[in-house]
């Protein structure tokens, strides 16, 4: 093959008056299609018995038999067997098994989590969390502590995006 490689994928690159250049170049469309819009099955650290072409999986954290060395990565299943692809920080794909996403971040996997602000229709609806809210105490009726505390939970919504503005 090649010992030249992307700084960010490690696909193989082309060398000036490299023999069999298809190969190098076959590989590396092998790992972008590993990559690009990645999704997985799920979560192993053996390798299934009988994976159908194009299937992937993230390896566990203590991967064996033909996974054994690739904890954390993507591994595929592809004609010319196992390819693997090793996650960088951000790297996010698609989970069939729980219908969600999983997130590499801090060296490891993280599942069912959402990062960053959520957006609609150019308003924010979701962002930071908000400091908590005291509860109220006192009296069994409507009392100025639950009266602040009301206001504070319409404010957070307010301030979330959840809610508009009263008028």
């Amino acid at each position: 093959m090649t010992d030249m490689m992307t700084p960010r994928l490690s696909l193989p690159l082309l060398q000036p008056g490299q023999a069999q250049k298809e190969m190098s170049h076959n590989e590396a469309l092998s790992l972008i299609d590993l990559s690009v819009q990645a999704a997985a099955e799920g979560v192993l650290s053996a390798p299934p018995t009988d994976p159908a072409e194009g299937q992937c999986w993230i390896v566990g954290a203590g991967p064996t038999g033909a996974w054994s060395g690739h904890a954390h990565a993507i591994a595929g299943w592809t004609p010319g067997g196992w390819r693997m692809v090793q996650p960088r920080e951000g790297t996010r794909l698609w989970i069939d098994q729980t219908s969600g996403f999983a997130l590499f971040r801090g060296g490891e996997w993280r599942f069912g989590e959402a990062h960053g602000k959520v957006f609609i229709g150019g308003l924010q609806v979701v962002g930071e969390r908000m400091p908590d809210i005291a509860e109220p105490i006192g009296g069994l009726v409507v009392d100025g502590a639950a009266r602040a505390a009301i206001i504070a939970v319409l404010e957070a919504l307010r301030v979330h995006g959840l809610i508009g503005t009263a008028v």
